[in-house]
């Protein structure tokens, strides 16, 4: 007979969808369960260290980018989770956000409005008036939503009477932008943009946060981001992702729930259509009358789930959801000498006339040493620079060494953009690829999510036919940033808990806010 271990909740992943559903959960009470097959928690938000010739460096993973992680009361979801949870974070504020270079030049993005709008005029003439009158719209649809914590969000009915209850003012903010929500950015800002300039800048935006173009991205996203940049504070966490990922599991901790670490679920367990539970690599089974998965809805439902447990054409209708592209990415420790002025966040186009969604055409680039020197040997910084690249054509066999170095080589350019003798100063590179993403993230072709345009499709929800079973993560919400999958999470767990165990709980996050 397998071993067995009961509790209320099993969670198969601990990227950061499945430590917030869980040290959430475990925060209501319940008996929570995070199973990792890996050695190290936060999925694709996880942090490493390498050691070279007897210096260590640490690098992010993935997200480098954050707004309001140290600002009290803020509408960054993650806050407010940490608020509940009791714990916290340090992060260091900084202006402006990052640097975008194009052929053309490089322009300063400011989270100060009137200076983005300046910066942007030197560029485009005219562009700041239109700029304005586009940010004055978006700010329309965020005023409200902002005014609604990601906390008091659950997906089920129970939501509207706490709405209607707390919020009322705020829902009625929303009645004229309603028509906004299911829009795509394209559509919002047509009135407002007509250089062809300026459209590409804020294609360039919607794809830093969608990996998609203006036309394919909903409004919402990027009213949320204009209005966080503009009205919260840009700062960035010491420690890195890594310091939000060790808060989670604190926290996770603090409230009773378990983290294991090398326990790769073999398979989700079902009995007369209800999960019940799931079965270990190494035959351990955890009984549990709820299963939430943290790992892509492909995963879950190729690998994870027996076919037979889903209803055929949902299964094969959810399997042809459209993914983001996977990644190339360069991890650098170099020495800084000279360097101490360089900003910490940078992102380079390297040819106008192509798409900014072409694979390898736009990089982006993170120093965060600069800021954090702590992850960086004394007198070093650590770079880490990434770009969309496609799974397909990716295999181990005796021309992948070289791939990889060819590949990579569209990043070492973009790093020279900031750093031009960046070659010179490297002391240790690691260069990863779709195949890396894979392997390391068991994520489906290394993806980062779905890429499920405005207008064609809704993105899956966090609910299941299983009764019992649930996803949480970027499967299930818009944007492939932190914030999305941090409020699929609370989405999931509030909905998991009574009407009055998740308002006893936005209560607190008001007492302290």
């Amino acid at each position: 007979m397998p071993a067995t271990t009961q509790a209320d909740v099993v969670i198969i992943g601990s990227g950061l969808g499945g430590l917030v559903a869980g040290a959430l959960l475990a925060r209501y009470g319940r008996r929570v369960i995070v199973c990792e097959s890996h050695s190290l928690p936060g999925g694709a938000a996880h942090a490493f260290s390498r050691t070279h010739q007897g210096k260590t460096f640490t690098f992010d993973s993935g997200p480098s980018f954050f707004c309001g992680l140290g600002e009290a009361g803020s509408a960054n979801p993650i806050s407010q989770v940490l608020a509940v949870l009791e714990e916290s974070i340090e992060a260091i504020p900084y202006e402006p956000f990052g640097y975008y270079h194009f052929p053309e030049g490089t322009l300063p993005v400011y989270g100060d409005s009137e200076k983005y709008q300046q910066a942007v005029e030197a560029f485009c003439p005219g562009g700041a008036t239109q700029l304005a009158a586009l940010e004055e719209r978006l700010l329309k649809i965020y005023a409200p939503l902002k005014t609604i914590p990601t906390l008091a969000l659950r997906a089920d009915l129970k939501l509207l009477p706490l709405l209607l209850k707390q919020y009322s003012g705020a829902i009625a903010k929303l009645i004229p932008v309603l028509r906004d929500l299911d829009r795509s950015m394209g559509e919002v800002m047509a009135p407002y943009i007509t250089s062809d300039w300026l459209r590409r800048l804020l294609d360039l935006e919607c794809f830093l946060l969608s990996g998609m173009t203006c036309d394919e991205t909903v409004a919402p996203e990027m009213a949320f981001m204009f209005g966080e940049r503009a009205q919260s504070v840009i700062d960035y966490p010491i420690g890195g992702s890594g310091a939000l990922v060790d808060a989670l599991v604190r926290g996770l901790r603090k409230w009773g729930g378990e983290l294991k670490l090398g326990a790769h679920v073999q398979k989700i367990l079902t009995r007369k259509g209800c999960a019940t539970g799931v079965c270990l690599k190494n035959g351990t089974e955890i009984t549990a009358p709820i299963v939430i998965s943290n790992a892509t809805i492909w995963d879950t439902y190729s690998h994870l789930l027996d076919p037979s447990a889903l209803p055929a054409s949902y299964r094969d209708q959810k399997l042809e959801t459209p993914a983001v592209d996977s990644f190339m990415h360069l991890h650098l420790g170099i020495r800084a000498d000279g360097l101490q002025n360089v900003p910490i966040h940078h992102v380079v186009v390297h040819n106008s006339d192509l798409p900014v969604t072409t694979p390898g055409n736009t990089c982006m680039v993170s120093i965060p040493t600069v800021l954090d020197p702590q992850q960086a040997p004394e007198g070093y910084y650590t770079v880490h620079a990434y770009t969309l690249e496609p799974f397909e054509g990716w295999k181990k066999d005796k021309q992948y060494e070289q791939k990889k170095r060819e590949k990579a080589e569209t990043l070492f350019k973009a790093v020279e953009r900031v750093i031009p003798d960046v070659r010179d100063r490297v002391e240790l590179e690691l260069i990863g690829t779709p195949l890396t993403h894979s392997r390391f993230l068991r994520r489906y072709q290394g993806t980062y999510g779905p890429a499920i345009k405005a207008k064609e499709g809704r993105f899956p929800s966090g609910k299941t036919p299983v009764k019992g079973l649930y996803l949480v993560g970027d499967s299930t919400l818009p944007g492939i940033g932190v914030p999305a999958v941090a409020a699929s999470a609370i989405l999931c767990a509030n909905s998991l808990v009574t009407l009055q165990e998740s308002e006893g709980l936005l209560n607190q996050l008001n007492q302290l806010n």
